[in-house]
C-alpha cells in the first residue's frame, strides 16, 4: 500500500468504529474495523500510535456510555462520569508529550475582529438553523428531549443546565481533545473533517436525528476552524452556548407553543 494512503488507514478504521459502536451499538460489525485499526497501528511510529490509542480509549468509553437526553439527577451523574472519563483518558495518556496536545487553554493570545464577527454571526445563524431544522425539516426531533405535558420550573431548569453542560463538554472533548490530538497527526483540514465525524456521531446518538447530522457536521467544522485560528477555547465555548440557548428555546417552544421560559422569575 502506498505510504500516503497507508497513513490514513488507522484514522478511517477508527472513524468507522466510532460510527458503528457509538451511534449504532453494532459491536460485531465494528469488530473488523477495530482489528484493522490495531493492525494498522503496528506500522505507525510510537508517537502516532500513542495518540491514536488515546483517542481509541475515549471512543470505547463513549461506546459504553448511556448517551441520552435524560435529565434525571441519576443520569447527570452517570453520564457525566463517562463524559469526564472520555476527556481525562487522552489527557492522562498524552500528559508527558511535549508539546502536550490537550491544553484546556481558555483565552486566546489576542483578539481578532474575525473571531468577534463569528460570535456575532452565530446568533442569527443559530436562530435560523433551528427554525429550519425543528420547524420545517425535522419537527419530531425536539421531542427527543423529555418534558412534562405541563411546564414546571424543575424540569425546565434541568433541561437548561443539562443542555449547557453537554455543550461545554462538546467543545472540551471534540475540539480541545479530538481535534487537538488529530492535529498532531494530520493537517488542519484532515483533522477537522475527522473530529467533525466524531462530533456528529455522538450528537446523533444523543438526539440530533432527521437532518440533524448535516447541521451538526457543518457546525463542528466551523468550530474546528475557529479553534485552529485561536488555539483557545473561549470563542468555541461562547458560540456553543449561544447555540444552546436557541436549542433550549426551540425545544420549549415545540412542547409549549407560545410559552417563553424567561417569565415570572423562572430560570
Amino acid at each position: 500500500m502506498p505510504p500516503h494512503v497507508q497513513r490514513f488507514v488507522p484514522l478511517a478504521a477508527l472513524l468507522a468504529v466510532t460510527v458503528l459502536w457509538v451511534a449504532h451499538g453494532a459491536w460485531l460489525w465494528g469488530a473488523p474495523f477495530a482489528l484493522l485499526f490495531g493492525v494498522a497501528l503496528r506500522y505507525e511510529s510510537p508517537y502516532r500510535r500513542r495518540r491514536y490509542l488515546a483517542l481509541a480509549a475515549a471512543v470505547v468509553v463513549l461506546a459504553l456510555a448511556p448517551i441520552s437526553t435524560d435529565t434525571s439527577p441519576y443520569n447527570f451523574v452517570l453520564l457525566g462520569a463517562f463524559f469526564l472519563s472520555a476527556i481525562a483518558l487522552p489527557a492522562l495518556v498524552l500528559w508527558h508529550e511535549d508539546p502536550h496536545p490537550v491544553t484546556f487553554k481558555l483565552l486566546p493570545e489576542r483578539l481578532e475582529p474575525l473571531e468577534l464577527f463569528y460570535v456575532l454571526l452565530s446568533v442569527p445563524l443559530a436562530w435560523g438553523a433551528f427554525a429550519l431544522y425543528f420547524g420545517v425539516l425535522s419537527p419530531e426531533v425536539p421531542f427527543n428531549w423529555s418534558l412534562p405535558r405541563v411546564p414546571d420550573d424543575a424540569s425546565l431548569l434541568r433541561l437548561f443546565v443539562g443542555i449547557n453542560l453537554v455543550g461545554i463538554w462538546d467543545e472540551l472533548f471534540f475540539i480541545n481533545v479530538c481535534y487537538a490530538v488529530l492535529r498532531g497527526l494530520f493537517g488542519a483540514r484532515t483533522a477537522n473533517v475527522a473530529q467533525a465525524v466524531i462530533y456528529t456521531t455522538v450528537l446523533y446518538t444523543m438526539a440530533f436525528r432527521g437532518v440533524g447530522p448535516v447541521f451538526v457536521y457543518l457546525f463542528a467544522l466551523t468550530q474546528g476552524a475557529m479553534y485552529e485560528r485561536s488555539r483557545a477555547l473561549l470563542w468555541v465555548l461562547v458560540v456553543h452556548l449561544i447555540v444552546d440557548y436557541f436549542l433550549f428555546q426551540a425545544i420549549v417552544s415545540a412542547y409549549y407553543p407560545g410559552l417563553s421560559v424567561w417569565w415570572h422569575g423562572r430560570l
